[in-house]
């Protein structure tokens, strides 16, 4: 594990030290770990939504009418069924 040491203003410095005291975390190094977590999820949730909006906007788009549309995938999933 590596260590890292750096300053904070005294008003995050104070938000940590009230998470620590309301028991949400152990101490100020386990809050920065949590929150370097969360945000590495976060980076990776968007990088896949990214690709996804990507992929979409690659597949081409319709002229339909949204709601028409919606009603034939409803018609065709009906006619499937039966």
């Amino acid at each position: 594990m590596t260590d890292l040491s750096f300053s904070l203003p005294s008003s995050l410095q104070s938000w940590i030290e009230a998470q620590v005291a309301q028991g949400h975390y152990a101490d100020a190094g386990d809050y920065l770990r949590d929150l370097i977590r969360r945000h590495r999820t976060e980076a990776e949730d968007v990088a896949r939504l990214r690709a996804l909006i990507e992929e979409g906007e690659a597949s081409g788009y319709i002229d339909a009418d949204p709601a028409t549309l919606i009603e034939e995938i409803i018609a065709e999933r009906r006619a499937r069924r039966a």
